[in-house]
């Protein structure tokens, strides 16, 4: 930063930082207590000199500058099936099966009316030990009713770019990563708990991963109740677990119990919200249903069903300090439905880019898995369930890098740590800990980036005024 050209979002940020200083016995942050001097520069000498207090090294750098972090995550895409072409990252045109053919890929419409399997077991045979040839191996399914809905080598596609031109302006603005990796080797029930805890395991102390999305018992009794999900579903749900050795040995009831971030962001009084869907057949994506505590303690007011709330919290300035948001299923790029993803994810950058949380903010746009569509680059494996395949990674701020595309590895627990660092706050211990904190997107010391909205072919108001009932997941 060039102290001799300040600009108003420079004096705000060392605003923050003599607020900081200042105020620390009425924040009650221990960290910040013990950074608290007499030797301080009073904020009048501050102000005449035109030039930032000094800062204690303890303070992460991104923490002075970042009051608010957004996690968009979206559904079941590759790199090379989102971002077919995209400028200076490693995006292939074309596959190999498992007869050793080249396949190109071919335009296929986002809301192509067609399923892929992306289960644990269509990940081994798209994996294929490395190999990466195994994708003609992923089944298909058809909506009930629907014949041939797909189209030759329906997993070798790419969305065209005119459908995902959103995305594309977005990424070429701020940061793309062509190295986010799903950290789980299966769909979106266990991605939706790793993107709030680093982990999938029933519990803090288990060696078993949860691989499949729930599955409902054939025997169903009379009156079953389908209207909740996770702690609070009915008792014929079941998810499928993956014990070391890769086997899916056993099932459970889907509730787990183990710490997650939105505990420590609770434990040090730092707000946060889970943007999630309609109740209704809400198995599968909503991560905090499935956390025994946070179902059915206190913290279940955060999590919030109302579609489009997030866009009315943002314009009333009541913005949490961490927020995920949770698409409805007809905005959430899953193959079938209405490919209005791409316009949603529009609408929450541009409400937070044109309000008051611009300055401060970074949204991490990614997605939950990799939908049983092709793509080229093997991930590194930890263990029998991670890493999955993967997954597209947009990073937005004033201070994400311009026009940069990352190819450090990263994955879900690479958000959490960054969430951990900023707020300052201990790890989880799960994928957090192995994971890099994402500070290869970030030039703290750049120009900030003045925010451009983006084009979409519907604007806010669509989702705003969208009074269908919401549209449930259909991932199994």
């Amino acid at each position: 930063m060039n102290s001799s050209t300040w600009k108003v979002s420079d004096l705000a940020t060392f605003l923050l930082v003599v607020s900081s200083n200042f105020c620390l016995s009425g924040c009650g942050g221990k960290a910040a207590q013990a950074n608290s001097t007499d030797t301080q520069p009073g904020l009048i000498d501050i102000l005449n000199r035109g030039v930032p207090p000094p800062l204690s090294r303890t303070v992460p750098v991104e923490r002075i500058y970042i009051r608010h972090v957004v996690v968009v995550f979206q559904e079941n895409r590759t790199p090379d099936n989102l971002f077919h072409d995209f400028p200076n990252a490693d995006i292939a045109d074309r596959g190999v099966n498992s007869r050793g053919e080249k396949i190109p890929l071919s335009p296929t419409a986002l809301n192509a009316p067609y399923d892929l399997d992306h289960s644990h077991k269509a990940f081994l045979e798209m994996y294929d030990g490395g190999k990466m040839d195994g994708a003609d191996k992923v089944g298909i399914s058809c909506a009930p009713g629907q014949q041939d809905c797909a189209p030759a080598n329906p997993q070798f596609v790419y969305v065209p770019y005119s459908q995902a031109k959103p995305y594309f302006d977005i990424a070429e603005q701020y940061t793309f990563a062509d190295r986010m990796f799903q950290t789980q080797q299966g769909p979106s029930f266990p991605a939706h708990q790793f993107i709030i805890s680093g982990t999938s395991a029933p519990t803090a102390d288990s060696d078993l991963f949860a691989a499949e999305n729930p599955t409902i018992a054939s025997r169903l009794p009379v009156n079953t109740d389908f209207t909740h999900s996770g702690c609070a579903a009915s008792h014929v749900l079941s998810v499928q677990l993956i014990d070391p050795a890769g086997n899916e040995s056993r099932t459970q009831f889907p509730c787990f119990e183990h710490s997650t971030l939105p505990d420590l962001l609770q434990d040090k009084l730092i707000s946060w919200r889970y943007y999630s869907i309609g109740d209704d057949w809400n198995i599968f994506w909503n991560g905090p249903a499935a956390i025994r505590h946070l179902r059915y303690g206190p913290a279940w007011s955060n999590v919030v069903s109302q579609k489009a709330q997030v866009l009315k919290d943002i314009a009333a300035g009541k913005l949490p300090s961490v927020s995920w948001v949770i698409p409805d299923g007809a905005y959430s790029d899953h193959p079938g439905n209405d490919g209005s993803g791409p316009s949603w994810v529009a609408a929450v950058v541009n409400a937070i880019g044109k309000s008051q949380y611009w300055a401060d903010t970074v949204i991490f746009i990614t997605w939950d898995d990799w939908g049983g569509f092709y793509d080229h680059v093997a991930p590194p494996i930890y263990n029998s369930y991670e890493y999955g395949f993967r997954v597209p990674l947009i990073v937005v701020s004033p201070y994400a890098k311009r026009g940069y595309v990352s190819h450090v590895t990263h994955d879900f627990g690479s958000i959490l740590k960054f969430i951990e660092i900023t707020f300052e706050l201990p790890s989880l211990g799960y994928a957090d800990d192995r994971a890099d904190d994402l500070l290869d997107c970030f030039d703290f010391g750049q120009p900030t980036i003045p925010f451009r909205p983006i084009d979409a072919a519907l604007p806010a108001e669509h989702f705003l005024n969208d009074t269908r009932p919401a549209t449930p997941p259909d991932d199994d």
